[in-house]
This record gives structure tokens, C-alpha cells and sequence, in this order.
């Protein structure tokens, strides 16, 4: 079966979910076809089964605005057209799979199927746009089928665009081959050289992300009386406010921005608690891949987030913003070494038995495959 992966080639969670689930089909045997205006981030190497398209983006004089949306769907004609695709599977509503869909109604003859994942900003903030919202809605009834990474963004889905569609939850996955601790991780000492516990978070740094509300909740745990850093990891527009907080508060010499990073697991292995006080998440794949690396996480008790962080079992969940809460949180875990040691064990258990790639990978086959 030849499949067209269409997605963002960046470090979201949509575009690492997509290259690691071409991945692996491929070592499956299926032939993956990328289809993007860059190479995914962690197409790093060469992998057998694996194409990649880039979409080339005209700029004309004429146009104020890029025109990625027609350009992507020249190039789906292009390789359904020479590459033969029996599944387009699309990343995002809008714009990959309304592009899918033109493409189809240009080759009407195609027999090519559409299968179009939901992440989470094409339903809870694109989506909420009133010149979006019957796009979107257009593009869940056009689609042969449709995923959600979450249960939480099925339901708002159907809620919010009151769709008669079936939609399947199939979660967001993780190779815990890869993603495992790696005990007494030797970068350790060089962020906490005194022994102090190192709190953790990777992101955008988007608004949505709250990442300011990392420092809030390091300055708690600082004032509890326990030696703590807190590291940084990725870039975006809330970096600046972030650090101005930092410097307000005292915390500059505590707070490490480390930028963006490839060596997530080696990172992750330094970490004592993950921080996720996002204001909207689909599911959090930044939490799973710490759980999977023994990472208790403390997050925001909103969207999917509580379908992956179970409170109380593997990491704790809080209302959202309420930093103070988070923090002493953050503290129990740290102060209790026998309860982290048995919420990092349970982080492994689930990311093991509820997420793992070898459990997901078959639930898109039988979709696929329920097409053909």
C-alpha cells in the first residue's frame, strides 16, 4: 500500500506524530510518501520506503499572501498522479486536508482515500474562527475517515461542529525502545552541579503553552526550601516574557533556556519532574515522552492531558494557572523519594501498556486497510 503523509515538518507534536508513524509503515513495508514544504525534523537519515515531496511555494507581486494551500495541492496531483497513492492521510483540517480534497474533485477518476487526523488547534482555535469553522466542518464531512488523538478532542469535535461523522480515537504513541531513562544521565551535573532537583519543559513557547508559569512554579518550590533548576527547552514568542519573569523574580541564575534540541531523551533522563501548564492541549505528547523516560509530570488539568497524566498515579493535574497548586506538587514529589520513585515506575507502566508504538500503529492499518 502506498500512502501520501501530508504534515508540518516542524517540532509540533502533529508533525512528530506523523514522521514516526510513516516510520513506522515503513519498516512494515508499506511505501510512505512525505509531503511537505520542508523535510519532517526527524527524517534525519536515510530509511528505506520513505519519500520524500517538497511543496514549492510561488511569490507573486500580486498575492499578499503565500499561497501554501493551492501549492500543496499541485503537488498531492503530482504524486498521487506518478506515485500511484491508494491513501492520502492528512495531519490538520486545514489547510492539508482541504487540500486533499480539492485534489480529489480535480481527479474525480482517483480512487485514492482520505484519511485526515484531528491534533487539536484545526478543532479548538483555528476552528473557533467564524471565516474557518465551515471549512473545517467541510473538510470532517469530505473525509473518507477521521481520527482524533484523544477522546477529550473527539467529543469537542461533534460538539462544537455537529458533525455526523465517525471519528476514531486512536492516541498518540511512542517507541519506549527509544524513549527510556537513561539512569545517572552524565549532563546532569552539568546543569545541577550542587545536587538540585531539575524541573523540565519543552515546547513552542507559544501563549498557549503558558511557559512563564514554569518560573511561577520553580519560585514555589525554590521558597518550599528546595534547591531546584529549571530547564527550558525549544523557542518562540513568549521566550522574552519567560526570561523577563525569571530576572523579576531572582531566578535568572535557575533558569536555563536551552533553546531547541534533538537529544530529547538524554535530556529528559536529567529531569525529576515535567512541567505542562498549557492552556489547551488535544493530548500532550511532551508528557508522554517524559512519562516514557520515568518523568512524573505535573500539568494543567485541561483537554487530553488527563487521559495521559493520571492524578495521583503517574504525575498530578491541576486547575489551570493555579501555579501555587502545581508547586506544591512539584515539592511533595520532590520531598518524597519513595512516592517519585513509584509515580516514575507507574509514568514507564503507562506509556508501556496504554501508548506504545507496537499498540497504535495497527488501529491506522485497520483504518487503512477498511478503505481499500
Amino acid at each position: 500500500m502506498k500512502i501520501g503523509m501530508i504534515c508540518y515538518p516542524t517540532y509540533g507534536g502533529s508533525g512528530i506524530v506523523a514522521t514516526e508513524l510513516g516510520l513506522a509503515l515503513a519498516k512494515k513495508g508499506y511505501e510512505v510518501h512525505f509531503i511537505s514544504y520542508a523535510n519532517p525534523i526527524r527524517l534525519n537519515t536515510y530509511h528505506d520506503n520513505i519519500f520524500f515531496h517538497e511543496v514549492e511555494i510561488p511569490h507573486y507581486p500580486l498575492f499578499e499572501f503565500h499561497l501554501y494551500t493551492l501549492a500543496l495541492t499541485g503537488k498531492i496531483l503530482d504524486v498521487i498522479k506518478y506515485e500511484n497513492l491508494d491513501i492520502i492521510h492528512a495531519h490538520y483540517a486545514i489547510p492539508h486536508a482541504i487540500s486533499a480534497i480539492l485534489t480529489k474533485q480535480i481527479l474525480p477518476n482517483s480512487n485514492v482515500k482520505l484519511v485526515t487526523t484531528l491534533h487539536g488547534t484545526d478543532i479548538t482555535l483555528i476552528g473557533l474562527e467564524p471565516a474557518f469553522s465551515p471549512i473545517v466542518k467541510y473538510s470532517i464531512e469530505q473525509s473518507d475517515a477521521i481520527t482524533a488523538v484523544s477522546q477529550y478532542l473527539k467529543d469537542k469535535t461533534i460538539q462544537q461542529f455537529n458533525v455526523d461523522k465517525d471519528i476514531s480515537v486512536v492516541a498518540n504513541f511512542i517507541d519506549t525502545k527509544i524513549y527510556k531513562r537513561i539512569e545517572n544521565c552524565y549532563l546532569k551535573k552539568n546543569f545541577a552541579p550542587n545536587g538540585e532537583a531539575i524541573l523540565m519543559h519543552i515546547s513552542n513557547f507559544r501563549r498557549v503553552k503558558r511557559v512563564p508559569d514554569t518560573v511561577k512554579i520553580l519560585k514555589e518550590v525554590i521558597d518550599a526550601g528546595i534547591p531546584a533548576k529549571l530547564l527550558l527547552i525549544g523557542d518562540g514568542p513568549d521566550r522574552g516574557e519567560t526570561e523577563a519573569l525569571a530576572r523579576d523574580l531572582g531566578l535568572s541564575k535557575d533558569v536555563k533556556f536551552l533553546g531547541k534540541q534533538n537529544a530529547v531523551v538524554e535530556l529528559l533522563s536529567c529531569a525529576d519532574v515535567f512541567l505542562l501548564p498549557s492552556q489547551s492541549e488535544s493530548f500532550g505528547l511532551s508528557a508522554l515522552e517524559a512519562m516514557a523516560c520515568g518523568v512524573p509530570v505535573v500539568a494543567s488539568s485541561i483537554g487530553g492531558i488527563p487521559e495521559v497524566v493520571k492524578h495521583g498515579e503517574n504525575g498530578y493535574v491541576a486547575e489551570l494557572g493555579d501555579t501555587s497548586r502545581m508547586g506544591k506538587y512539584v515539592a511533595e514529589l520532590l520531598q518524597n523519594q519513595k512516592k517519585w520513585k513509584i509515580f516514575s515506575e507507574k509514568a514507564v507502566e503507562t506509556a508501556a501498556k496504554e501508548f506504545e508504538t507496537e499498540l497504535i500503529i495497527p488501529q491506522y492499518e485497520r483504518i487503512y486497510k477498511g478503505l481499500s
